[in-house]
């Protein structure tokens, strides 16, 4: 593909253009990578429920690293606060990220309602991920540990698609 440039009136003539050969590959190349990633990022702000699901799970990433380091810096206080404020602060994060962007219900849903309703969802998930475990503790009592850890990624992760479908069908 060859740039053609307009002609510098002040200069009363017009730069030649660059040789078609030369540039080339490297621009469809670069064009057909603008595309792709400009399709792909099309795709993820969309409403769909993929591209929800993919901002839901990025969103509660970033929040569980912002609950741990929250949780660090606390813990001078004691653990129990600890988990209080990196509860509170990082699950209110969220709910307001998954407002925005995981759900683009800004326009429709308050910040309040947003915090009440997505907040009530976190402590449901809590109570079912805690009775879970207390009934796997006694249906299993001798699980070892690494069958313990997927129980409870199993566990996490049905919770998590829960509430994934109640914020994205009830809430936004």
């Amino acid at each position: 593909m060859a740039v053609v440039y307009p002609a510098d009136p002040g200069m009363g003539m017009t730069p030649e253009p660059e040789s078609a050969a030369s540039t080339e590959p490297e621009q469809t190349v670069t064009t057909r990578l603008r595309g792709a990633f400009g399709l792909i990022g099309d795709y993820l702000r969309s409403d769909r429920w993929l591209a929800q699901l993919i901002r839901f799970a990025l969103v509660g990433g970033f929040s569980n690293i912002g609950y741990f380091l929250l949780f660090t810096a606390c813990y001078g206080s004691g653990p129990q606060l600890a988990n209080l404020i990196g509860s509170v602060v990082s699950t209110a994060i969220a709910n307001e990220l998954h407002r925005r962007l995981t759900f683009h219900a800004a326009d429709r849903v308050g910040w309040l309602t947003a915090q009440i309703e997505g907040g009530g969802l976190a402590l449901a998930g809590l109570a079912i991920t805690s009775a879970a475990l207390a009934l796997l503790d006694v249906v299993a009592p001798g699980m070892g540990d690494i069958a313990e850890a997927i129980a409870v990624i199993v566990i996490t992760a049905a919770v998590g698609t829960l509430r994934f479908l109640s914020l994205r069908l009830w809430v936004f």
